[in-house]
């Protein structure tokens, strides 16, 4: 099913727009005639982006600056949108981040702040958005998940248990809009070229020591095949062929062979 048609007064939300998958996803909509509405928190980033969507193709392009953490700052979106106006017709949960290291070793108010991004976030936005959508009888929601989804992540225990969320979430709530007019698309990239793994607290050789280099796909064309699965209603989406592969494997593999040996290979397992 092809994406709704755009308006003036219809409107894309991109999470996590400042940097990244997020902002090539919001490129690649703008693209494509829709109007886009960038929520992050880093307010800068978002604006300096939605004059280069506006100056470019001539979109209707929107800022909303805010911690997803928030559960009002979430519902603030809806308002906000509202009071503008704009009909949410594409819903792209893309914010999220990981911690790594060991559960003994973690921060607390940083793994809650992880749930609360990665898969709280999700599940409001989601909720807030998808019955309107139904109601319309159309509309389109991109959840981004990950190749982590697939196995447990030891040292990425709360990440990798976040995206596995993401997934079963997705692919049941898409099941349940069959026939309304809405789908819904996971996405699950592989190792991305983007600030992600240095926020996580890898460095570059650390990430490529643990993901080969040939596994690297570019935000750029993570985004396009995000953006032609979420035109075609598909389910599923895992950019680049060896990720595909990876993700299967991981995902038949026995826990108690894959699992030493994940946790061996992850950089802050390492002694």
């Amino acid at each position: 099913m092809p994406l709704p048609d755009p308006a003036h007064d219809r409107t894309a939300i991109v999470t996590g727009a400042s940097s990244g998958i997020g902002a090539e996803i919001a490129r690649g909509l703008a693209e494509r005639g829709q109007g886009v509405t960038l929520v992050a928190r880093r307010e800068d980033r978002l604006r300096a982006l939605a004059g280069e969507l506006s100056d470019q193709y001539s979109v209707r392009t929107e800022v909303i600056a805010v911690d997803l953490t928030d559960e009002a700052s979430r519902e603030r979106i809806a308002r906000e949108l509202a009071d503008r106006g704009l009909t949410v017709e594409i819903l792209v949960n893309n914010a999220g981040f990981s911690t790594t290291g060991p559960v003994r070793e973690s921060d607390p108010s940083r793994e809650i702040a992880l749930v609360r991004t990665n898969v709280e976030a999700i599940v409001h936005l989601c909720s807030l958005f998808i019955p309107g959508m139904v109601q319309r009888a159309r509309g389109a929601v991109l959840n981004v998940s990950s190749t982590a989804a697939f196995q447990p992540l030891p040292g990425q225990a709360a990440y990798g248990a976040s995206k596995a969320f993401v997934l079963s979430y997705g692919q049941a709530t898409g099941a349940e809009l069959r026939g309304t007019g809405v789908t819904l698309t996971t996405l699950c990239p592989g190792p991305v070229e983007t600030e992600f793994a240095q926020r996580a607290g890898f460095d570059e050789d650390d990430a490529e020591a643990a993901l080969p280099k040939f596994m690297w796909v570019p935000a750029t064309e993570v985004a396009k095949a995000a953006l032609d699965a979420l035109d075609k209603g598909r389910r599923v989406v895992i950019p680049g062929a060896a990720n595909r592969v990876a993700a299967g494997v991981a995902h038949m593999t026995p826990r108690r062979m894959l699992l030493p040996i994940l946790a061996r290979q992850h950089p802050s397992l390492k002694a």
